[in-house]
């Protein structure tokens, strides 16, 4: 069992950057596909990016590839999700998310956080 918590959310211009963070406090993510997902009000929780905790392997959804970067720090049991480029579109609560076996973020499954806001203003 593990038990993400995320910061790093906040208010940015379009065109800027934020990094989000995702520790484990309870667990750890080293068994897992350790994620990024995203709500925005009245839509659908979204598939943002995942990481291999074990290789480092990394997929990314569409929309984000080449303005995003996901990446791990094992020894501090510790998630990133560098966001450049932002667009108002990307306005969302980013959700961290653990789940086991490849392929498992496209069920939606697994452990999460509570969630930080995401605002991108025009």
């Amino acid at each position: 069992q593990v038990q993400p918590v995320e910061s790093g959310g906040g208010l940015v211009q379009a065109g800027g950057s934020l990094r989000l963070t995702c520790t484990a406090s309870i667990g750890t993510f080293s068994p897992y596909w350790a994620s990024w997902f995203r709500q925005a009000p009245g839509k659908k929780r979204e598939f943002v990016a995942t990481v291999n905790w074990n290789d480092g392997s990394t997929v990314y959804a569409d929309s984000v590839k080449g303005r995003f970067t996901i990446s791990r720090e094992d020894a501090k049991n510790t998630m990133y999700m560098q966001m450049n480029s932002l667009k108002p579109e990307d306005t969302a609560v980013y959700l961290c998310n653990a789940c086991s076996g490849h392929g498992c973020w496209k069920r939606i499954e697994g452990y999460w956080g509570r969630g930080t806001q995401v605002t991108v203003s025009s």
